[in-house]
């Protein structure tokens, strides 16, 4: 059941990405979700994982769409994380993952709400190849998908917090491909 999910969630949001970016209407935007973004993430694993990130996300340039009640804005995240587990042997691996992932980001009340809701698939590539308790990778190339909520505040709603369910697997390319989920806390601000 995960491997379907992961795969629906891949699906459903390139599928919205090529949609829109067929769509495209270039609306101006109404909330400044064009600045590039830095970032700090941690995150915790269904299988004693850990993973703490950096990275930036860079707007798709003043790319909007209007969609209901509210817009959506597309950025780049580029990340580089150091992952943490216990394997079949007890011990911990550490491995290194950095990834892009094209993500959209949809903000209600026209583009105004300080709350916004995301979603992306992309690519992730690992030092090693993971394992914990119960799981072995078959890759060290994974598709990243997430789904995530957080809203902005700060005189300039220049401050970011957000919380993301990620799920990371090899989407069926080669087995095992048993997928790890995070749960990621992460704060960004614009530059």
């Amino acid at each position: 059941m995960p491997l379907k999910l992961s795969r629906l969630a891949s699906s459903w949001t390139a599928g919205m990405a090529l949609l829109l970016a067929s769509w495209g209407a270039q609306s101006q935007p109404v909330f400044n979700d064009h600045s590039p973004t830095w970032y700090a993430q941690g995150a915790v694993g269904a299988s004693d994982a850990y993973a703490a990130s950096v990275g930036v996300t860079l707007p798709w340039k003043q790319w909007t769409y209007g969609l209901g009640s509210g817009q959506v804005t597309g950025h780049w995240d580029l990340f580089a994380s150091h992952w943490s587990s216990h394997t079949l042997r007890d011990e911990r691996q550490r491995s290194y993952v950095i990834g892009v992932i094209p993500t959209l980001r949809w903000r209600g009340d026209q583009g105004l709400s300080p709350w916004f809701a995301q979603a992306g698939t992309g690519l992730a590539w690992s030092s090693a190849y993971y394992q914990s308790h119960d799981k072995l990778f078959s890759t060290r190339y994974n598709f990243a998908t997430h789904l995530a909520v957080g809203t902005n505040f700060g005189a300039r709603r220049e401050h970011e917090v957000m919380l993301r369910l990620e799920h990371f697997s090899n989407a069926g390319i080669k087995r095992p491909n048993p997928g790890e989920n995070f749960l990621q806390l992460r704060y960004a601000h614009r530059f």
